[in-house]
């Protein structure tokens, strides 16, 4: 499996590596049936995406049995490891296996949908660059793309630089995935749950960023 190519980007050699250099599709093979934030982290997820509007034709990337929605859109694409996992998906209207680490491509048309969003998940990605390049290219311009994620993960799985890094340090990484990307605006990087000051819950982040120009590539 290929990782971003060291010294395109500010990250520096092995940023990408994981402890766990086996197969995803070996790893996410059976189904998990669970939620990886708490309810209040779902709930923000839920306020964000109503607060920006998502609805027509939206891609779920990295994908489940659930998206956190509080109203489907119109067409929503879910796109994850798991078939079982993704036919289960009751907001999903299609959806498709596919391993963005494996190939960072994704299956559609330039121009096929009205925005995207990627649910704590971001942190997994070897290539992620190309990934957002290739979501600038299937988002419609002006639709934005919505990273969401917390403190949680698969440890094995998510990336060497995410485990060495803090909250806020994550949704610096992130900014830099849209930046180096190209074809997105200036990338927005927020808190979505009260600050740590008597709040014991799961911490949610997001970044997002809109489409500014089809890429001519």
């Amino acid at each position: 499996m290929g990782s971003e190519t060291a010294g395109a980007h500010p990250f520096p050699p092995g940023f990408f590596d994981r402890s766990d250099g086996g197969s995803d599709e070996a790893f996410y093979r059976v189904p998990r049936i669970v939620t990886h934030i708490d309810e209040g982290a779902i709930a923000a997820v839920g306020a964000l995406y109503a607060e920006l509007g998502l609805d027509g034709d939206v891609l779920d990337l990295m994908s489940s049995w659930v998206s956190h929605f509080e109203r489907a859109p119109r067409n929503l694409t879910v796109l994850g490891m798991n078939g079982a996992e993704l036919a289960r998906n009751p907001m999903a209207t299609e959806s498709v296996v596919h391993d963005l680490n494996a190939d960072p491509a994704l299956p559609f048309a330039a121009a096929s949908f009205d925005a995207a969003v990627c649910c704590v998940s971001v942190d997994y990605l070897v290539r992620p660059i190309e990934v957002f390049a290739d979501v600038a290219r299937v988002v419609r311009p002006g639709g934005p793309f919505v990273c969401t994620f917390s403190n949680r993960c698969f440890p094995t799985k998510a990336i060497r630089g995410w485990l060495m890094s803090s909250d806020a340090e994550h949704g610096e990484i992130v900014a830099e995935y849209f930046r180096q990307a190209g074809g997105w605006d200036a990338p927005v990087v927020q808190r979505r749950t009260p600050e740590p000051a008597g709040y014991y819950g799961d911490p949610l982040w997001a970044v997002w960023a809109r489409v500014v120009r089809l890429p001519t590539a």
